[in-house]
């Protein structure tokens, strides 16, 4: 072969080579490499042949947030789920957009569902919407895309029992029982507090924030009274709302000032239930100037980063598995419409791996108070349950009967807030 042939054949392998990488070349890698795989089932198939097979096409999915990734509340809780997801499904791809809310400044004139568009538009398959500020967008979008998978935490239109059955077969919603984790937050400042008030920093006023807050206070009233054997009249437990989720200069209250007036007129214990740390940040303001003044965070496991030693602890949402658990349904032709209402894993409540709902305690907690809130969710998860009659709401009316056990519905759709409770029960 002469010279010329044979440069003429070399060039051609080259190229031949750089294409065969190139159709190599993954489009989208997991950030991370998976914590977990699990040993693959055995076959009859050939060795040989299992490598040859290809690989599982990549799923891509996108989140709404309606908050920042990184606010350290509800949003952020999301975001690490998403990230627990890529961890965990080897391919699997996350998108999101963050501050996705009503007449948000970030998407002026852009509703969550045209949102939604722009993800499917980037290659997701599903759509997250993480907030029920988009409840109605997301119902929406579902309807209007059969072909893309909807997830709706905190949303109700798949639940079948439920008042808001809308049939929408790509859609699953999910929930955590967070009543659960809003009790401990309860009992932790019922043994802290040295006042015997306890204030509750809300959100906006709805079916959800109802019901939490409620759970707090039941959680409260049983540690006040029958771990610290106190009288129930003598706790003192207000509820203040700042209209949103988290601070909106010139549409919310200042969640701050409402820390702080709690703060300055006796209470000693806030407890967030709010997106946000405002919480913490002003109950350690207070304890720097020399008041004894505590917090008791929300959403995320690492709120009590903030302000540590005024951290009681921290009862908070773990969408990881649940989300891994759908995505795979999709991914492998199971999935179903439904609606989840996940419990806490009793035998570890903080199994990343397991459990839906946790509580981290804060370096705020005595021993004493550590001890006995371990006792109390020992109860929990032993069948105490604080729905339990007699219940009366706050305008006096019984709305639990005595001996008789609420009802799921009963306690999703629950009207105002308990009797014992000082705070508005609905929006005016």
């Amino acid at each position: 072969m002469n010279r010329h042939n044979l440069l003429k054949v070399m060039g051609l392998l080259m190229i031949f080579t750089m294409v065969l990488a190139a159709c190599g070349t993954p489009t989208a890698a997991p950030t991370q490499a998976p914590e977990q795989t699990e040993a693959p089932a055995a076959t009859e198939a050939a060795t040989e042949a299992a490598v040859t097979e290809a690989p599982a096409e990549p799923f891509t999915f996108g989140i709404l947030l309606v908050g920042a990734h990184n606010d350290q509340g509800w949003s952020q809780a999301h975001y690490d789920a998403g990230q627990y997801v890529e961890q965990n499904i080897p391919g699997s791809k996350m998108l999101y957009l963050e501050n996705v809310y009503s007449g948000s400044p970030s998407y002026p004139g852009q509703t969550a569902s045209q949102l939604a568009e722009q993800l499917v538009s980037q290659g997701a398959k599903m759509i997250i919407f993480n907030s029920d500020d988009m409840k109605d967008e997301a119902l929406k979008f579902a309807q209007a895309h059969p072909d893309i998978y909807v997830l709706g935490p905190s949303m109700d239109w798949t639940w079948k029992d439920g008042k808001n059955y809308q049939e929408s077969p790509n859609q699953i919603d999910i929930m955590g029982r967070m009543e659960y984790g809003k009790m401990m937050a309860g009992c932790a400042a019922a043994l802290t507090t040295k006042t015997g008030q306890i204030g509750y920093l809300g959100p906006l006023i709805n079916d959800e924030t109802r019901r939490l807050a409620s759970s707090a206070y039941l959680g409260a009233k049983y540690c006040w009274t029958n771990i610290l054997g106190k009288n129930a009249a003598d706790l003192k437990f207000k509820v203040t709302w700042i209209g949103f989720w988290f601070n909106i200069p010139g549409v919310t209250s200042d969640p701050s000032q409402v820390a702080d007036d709690f703060f300055n007129s006796g209470y000693d214990v806030v407890l967030s239930g709010i997106d946000t740390t405002e919480a913490l940040v002003e109950a350690k303001k207070m304890h720097d100037a020399g008041k004894d003044t505590f917090a008791v965070a929300y959403d995320s496991p690492g709120n009590c980063d903030v302000a540590p030693d005024v951290c009681l602890g921290v009862p908070y949402f773990n969408w990881g598995p649940s989300y891994v658990a759908t995505i795979k349904s999709a991914m492998d032709g199971t999935w179903k419409e439904g609606f989840q209402w996940n419990a806490p894993d009793w035998a570890d409540i903080n199994n990343k791996d397991t459990s839906a709902v946790g509580f981290a305690k804060g370096q705020g907690l005595s021993a004493d108070a550590s001890a006995n809130l371990d006792k109390f969710i020992a109860e929990l998860a032993g069948g105490l349950n604080l729905w339990t009659g007699p219940i009366s709401l706050q305008d006096g009316t019984v709305y639990i009967a005595d001996g008789a056990v609420a009802t799921d519905q009963e306690i999703w759709y629950l009207p105002q807030l308990l009797e014992g409770m000082e705070g508005q029960s609905v929006s005016q």
